[in-house]
């Protein structure tokens, strides 16, 4: 009979709140974006109910909904992994797509469209530099293409860094997908924070590993449901766990004392496994 991995009970495990090291940067990051308005889905329309916060994190970032009731989120809108294979460059990529959305300005609301506040800058700026070039000789026919295209590229780089940022990174959607991924993105957390504290081998290849795994999970979720992988995530989760055993025995070795996580067990799932795929075989 195919062994569906689910019969074996699991502990329950409260998952993070946002910001769950600093509590009140929540508050602070969610009455921000109620009062600006900024939004961070790019799906999200003019009249979106819901605006987002970002969590920023070595591994990647989380995103948070921030309810107009104030009520403090469980489950995240989105998580987004780094490429564990990316530059100190590409790298940057994290703090470029989660940056605060710029504003626009609107020249006739009757009229869709608009333009990005710090390109209507460009183009301002443009215009009195075209104009000085002008008077001091230069031609128009070389300045004023200058002058119209200018504005118009500015207005488009960021949607291409945009683009050439996302390659780097695996973004994982969906109620069931985020909520699972969330318990592995738990264990990342305290690998990156062990391996930040010390030099050691022991502690800073956990990570490294632990961000490849991360990485895995993300693709594996990006484009199908938590059934359709299951074999996949739940391995890749029972290796998430024991890196995280590995360095708590590590930290005992190093303090001489037992940490909370050895004390209960070892190699125990976070929580319940994700459903398996139904199968004929006896």
């Amino acid at each position: 009979m195919t062994d569906t991995l689910n019969s074996r009970p699991a502990p329950t495990r409260t998952l993070p709140r946002p910001f769950l090291d600093d509590p009140g940067r929540w508050e602070t990051e969610r009455l921000r974006v109620l009062r600006t308005g900024y939004r961070r889905d790019p799906a999200c329309s003019a009249d979106c109910p819901h605006v987002l916060v970002n969590e920023r994190a070595r591994w990647g970032w989380i995103a948070w909904k921030v309810a107009t009731d104030g009520t403090l989120p469980a489950v995240p809108h989105l998580i987004s992994v780094l490429d564990p294979t990316a530059t100190r460059i590409q790298r940057l990529a994290v703090r470029w797509l989660t940056r605060r959305p710029a504003r626009r300005v609107a020249f006739n609301p009757s009229i869709p469209g608009s333009l990005r506040f710090w390109a209507l800058a460009v183009a301002l700026t443009t215009f009195v530099t075209g104009l000085f070039t002008v008077a001091h000789g230069a031609p128009w026919d070389v300045t004023l293409p200058v002058m119209l295209l200018t504005p118009m590229l500015a207005d488009r780089l960021p949607g291409y860094l945009d683009a050439r940022a996302r390659q780097h990174v695996r973004t994982v959607h969906g109620a069931a997908a985020v909520g699972y991924f969330q318990r592995l993105t738990t264990v990342q957390t305290v690998l990156t924070r062990s391996a930040t504290r010390t030099s050691r081998y022991e502690l800073c290849r956990p990570a490294e590993i632990g961000q490849h795994v991360l990485w895995d999970a993300a693709g594996l979720l990006q484009d199908q449901d938590t059934r359709t992988v299951s074999a996949g995530l739940i391995a890749r989760e029972r290796l998430m766990v024991q890196l995280a055993d590995q360095v708590a025995s590590a930290q005992m070795r190093l303090t001489g004392s037992a940490s909370p996580r050895q004390q209960q067990g070892s190699a125990r799932p976070l929580g319940p496994y994700p459903p398996a795929p139904t199968s004929s075989a006896q």
